[in-house]
């Protein structure tokens, strides 16, 4: 049998900047710095999208920087 092992550092987590599907029974979201498009639609079920901040695990894109907020 195989275990695996508990891992040995704790991952960090910051606020990060996400787009979060509109649409109330869809759980769709996806990061900002990932996305292609300024405002993108959803990829699970075509819904317009809102920016949203989640705290997520530190993740590096070195094709993508972040876009500025526009509020």
């Amino acid at each position: 049998m195989y275990f695996r092992k508990k891992q040995d550092e704790e991952l960090v987590k910051e606020s990060t900047a996400v787009w979060s599907c509109e649409k109330e029974d869809c759980k769709g979201w996806m990061r900002d710095n990932f996305s292609f498009e300024d405002e993108p639609t959803c990829p699970i079920c075509s819904s317009p999208m809102k920016r949203d901040t989640k705290m997520l695990p530190v993740l590096a894109n070195p094709t993508g920087e972040p876009k500025p907020e526009n509020k």
